[in-house]
């Protein structure tokens, strides 16, 4: 790991900005690798995001309202389309000039993404690929953000190395610590990152598995986890009773089967948007091991927050000291070498 453990940003990515419904109580104001931008649904329904900061009189237009054309400025009524073009200028005639920057953007299985380096590359194939928010048979998500003051990058590093459960979340969805500290670990590199499936047998399930999933002995717990740079997390995990054959058949009736998505859209680079999305198998979005489990996550969140937050502060005071890895940090160091070849690519074409 470098010893400058918090990472430049990386510009030439999509990232996630808002959920969908976030938007449907108007614009949402949101600061996205430095640029302050503003998210807002059209009349025909269109997402577009757009410098937050009217040409005119430089008004956040997140102060505004979504009209049928864009949004329109609260200042002096100005609407500019998607595009960032002025369509409205009240009292007065259309001027090329009178625009303002916008993002490529696209929703997507209800994400709103947004790109925010060159627009020339932005690869809509390059986004990561969720499709279990629209499978609502199975899956109904219940969806959460925070902010979080640290570099986008501790919380990769903490979703990829899951020995800290059993110590920062005893109460909530860790368990044993000693359990947690010696459970079977593969780990592998991937095109985008990494990737790696834990198994715990016979194990003592945390508080948050007893409420959601009824247990009422020891289980066969996995968490499997991959990590998609520059910010994305997928974790697919549950539990079955100890013995009933869930290491063979993950996928059969019965236990606690559960999937996230965890995004960390960096602010800047020393904040973070902490996105996350949870589902219990088979649960309506109101279904009570749902809700058990979500608000379990937000809790246990919390606790991760309050960790990072303190290192991000530990490694400010003093950020050319070395951080060691330890024998689970094989994911972390995975992580980091994903995030830095995506580094390097984007200066040497900044570079051509």
């Amino acid at each position: 790991m470098p010893e400058f453990a918090m990472e430049p940003l990386v510009q030439n990515a999509w990232y996630i900005a808002a959920w969908s419904g976030e938007l449907d109580a108007g614009p949402v104001a949101r600061k996205i690798m430095g640029e302050h931008m503003v998210m807002f649904r059209s009349g025909d329904g269109q997402v577009a995001a757009l410098e937050d900061r009217c040409c005119h009189r430089a008004v956040k237009l997140s102060l505004g309202k979504s009209v049928e054309e864009g949004i329109q400025c609260g200042y002096h009524g100005m609407v500019f389309d998607a595009s960032g073009a002025c369509v409205n200028n009240p009292g007065g005639q259309l001027n090329p000039s009178y625009r303002v920057r916008s993002f490529p953007v696209v929703e997507r299985q209800k994400i709103i993404w947004v790109w925010t380096g060159d627009p020339e590359q932005a690869d809509q194939s390059a986004i990561v690929d969720f499709p279990y928010h629209d499978m609502n048979e199975e899956w109904n998500f219940i969806f959460g953000r925070y902010d979080i003051a640290a570099n986008y990058m501790f919380m990769i590093d903490n979703l990829m190395d899951l020995t800290h459960l059993g110590y920062v979340h005893i109460s909530t969805i860790g368990g044993h610590p000693g359990e947690q500290d010696i459970a079977e670990l593969d780990t592998v590199r991937t095109e985008r990152g990494t990737k790696f499936v834990r198994w715990m047998v016979n194990s003592t399930p945390p508080p948050a598995f007893v409420a959601a999933g009824k247990f009422e002995g020891p289980v066969d717990r996995w968490g499997e986890f991959e990590y998609l740079a520059p910010g994305t997390v997928l974790q697919w995990a549950g539990g079955h009773d100890a013995g009933t054959g869930g290491r063979e058949d993950r996928n059969k009736p019965g236990g606690l089967v559960f999937r996230l998505l965890h995004q960390a859209t960096p602010a800047d680079e020393n904040n973070y948007h902490y996105f996350f999305s949870s589902a219990v198998r088979g649960q309506a979005t109101d279904g009570p091991a749902n809700n058990l489990f979500h608000e379990a996550n937000r809790e246990a969140f919390l606790e991760d927050k309050l960790f990072i937050e303190a290192q991000q502060k530990a490694v400010g005071q003093d950020p050319n000291r070395k951080l060691i890895l330890r024998e689970h940090d094989k994911a972390v160091a995975y992580g980091r070498q994903a995030i830095h070849q995506m580094q390097s690519a984007e200066i040497s074409q900044a570079a051509e």
